[in-house]
């Protein structure tokens, strides 16, 4: 059973609602003037990716910034320092059996390194039975596309099998690259790690499979290095203390423009911030919209804000990282949520989600760190366009992606949830102490996970043996 510091209590949090005229305003509004579609296509084109420490993002943060305070919001920068990484020109070229450059594109945190080459050995997935009797000393490791995402232990895995670098192939055809993260802690990587396209990873394992050598050339220039950077908060003051913080992350892969991973949610809360100015700018609990840096590295902003939260009284944190057409809302393993959200889904008439209340944790984005912390979280379940979210990650990822209707209805759905959270009565702000905490992630089997990724801040002796992968 989870534990919780303070108790909610369920007789009475639906008792009083919040204006539905008010609510009902704020969707219209969303829907007729799509402020935040525009704000998005302005910020893709004229600023293009925002990898976290590049002159890009700093310029688009602040244009961010510039735009809230025109608009009268008290927003500001919360500065803090994190391990970053540079891109430089990374190749990697194919010399045997035919010389080729390939599509590929290194992890962040790789370090620089004089041009080498090395022969290729095929990894399968990774796993302890696929690498059985392999030879793989002062070789190059190809894994399959299935291999499991790791992030953080590439140190470890290539000196325990003698590697000289890995190259990962991407879980997406038609020449996909997916941009990753090499460490949650942003631990230097010793060896260099690439990702290569789909075509060209199953064509160097054919190859190796009938026999044929294969031989890679890698060059790697990035390097890691400790950057400033920041979040931007802004504040809707409320009668009381108690809090509703809604955040998305702002940082980008660099490759395109980071239109829809996280572009979305940079201009969700942006819309958000003009609706509740505009109809709704002091209700009863304090609202705080962050826009984190640093999630695609290893959810650094979000890890930097709860710290400064923790002392306090937080009702719940709304996460939004690619929320596309609303079909759903995920209580994230906090069962007492789930008939508030219920609630609110009433509300929404002929706009109620499609597929209603869901309540299954996951790990992967800015909603583990207040989890960790106690605090409750809830995410959407939502819809986008395969064509277009399988670019997400990649050159592809460009505001020619984004269909404005679905900035429209997120929108309206995201500030009226935010509207809602905000002023029902009875929802105390609550919090899971350690005990609670650890059986939300052991519930979800999600422990060994946070654990190799390094995020896992509880001692050993609460963590079960295994709880799968």
């Amino acid at each position: 059973m989870k534990k919780l510091l303070l108790i909610l209590s369920l007789a009475a949090p639906l008792a009083a609602q919040p204006v539905q005229e008010v609510q009902d305003a704020i969707v219209a509004d969303a829907l007729a003037h799509n402020s935040a579609y525009e704000f998005l296509g302005h910020l893709c084109d004229d600023h293009g990716g925002r990898l976290t420490g590049s002159p890009a993002n700093q310029a688009a943060l602040l244009d961010t910034l510039h735009q809230l305070q025109a608009m009268g919001v008290d927003a500001r920068l919360q500065t803090y320092k994190m391990p970053g990484w540079v891109r430089l020109e990374d190749k990697a070229v194919m010399v045997a059996p035919i010389q080729r450059k390939l599509r590929a594109v290194t992890l962040s945190y790789v370090q620089p390194h004089e041009p080498f080459e090395a022969d290729v050995v095929y990894l399968g997935d990774g796993s302890e039975k696929a690498l059985e009797g392999l030879d793989a000393a002062g070789k190059i490791g190809l894994l399959a596309p299935n291999a499991l995402q790791r992030r953080g232990g590439y140190n470890e895995y290539a000196e325990g099998l003698g590697l000289k670098a890995l190259i990962r192939t991407c879980r997406v055809n038609g020449g996909q690259l997916l941009c990753r993260t090499g460490s949650f802690q942003g631990e230097p990587i010793s060896v260099p790690v690439y990702c290569v396209t789909q075509e060209e990873g199953k064509w160097m394992q054919r190859s190796l499979a009938r026999g044929l050598p294969v031989r890679l050339r890698l060059h790697t220039r990035s390097y890691c290095k400790e950057i400033d950077t920041a979040n931007i908060v802004a504040t809707f003051p409320g009668k009381t203390a108690d809090t509703v913080i809604v955040g998305g992350h702002f940082d980008s892969w660099d490759l395109g423009q980071g239109a829809i991973d996280n572009g979305l949610g940079i201009a969700q809360l942006f819309g958000i911030a003009k609706l509740l100015q505009q109809h709704a700018r002091e209700n009863l609990r304090t609202v705080e919209l962050v826009w984190f840096n640093g999630e695609e590295q290893g959810l650094w902003g979000s890890r930097m804000h709860v710290p400064t939260i923790l002392d306090r009284p937080i009702t719940a944190m709304v996460n939004l990282d690619m929320v596309g057409f609303p079909k759903s809302l995920n209580a994230l393993g906090f069962a007492d949520l789930v008939p508030v959200l219920q609630a609110f889904d009433a509300t929404l008439g002929e706009r109620k989600l499609e597929k209603g209340i869901d309540n299954v944790n996951w790990f992967g984005s800015d909603h583990t760190p207040y989890q960790l912390a106690g605090i409750r979280a809830i995410t959407f379940g939502a819809y986008i366009d395969p064509d277009a979210v399988r670019y997400y990650h990649d050159f592809g990822d460009t505001f020619d992606k984004i269909d404005p209707v679905m900035v429209a209805e997120s929108t309206a759905t995201i500030a009226a949830l935010t509207y809602y959270l905000a002023n029902v009565e009875g929802l105390n702000a609550t919090r899971l102490d350690e005990a609670g905490a650890i059986a939300l992630f052991r519930d979800a089997k999600l422990v060994d996970r946070l654990k190799h990724s390094g995020i896992w801040p509880f001692a050993d002796e609460d963590e079960p043996a295994s709880d799968g992968k």
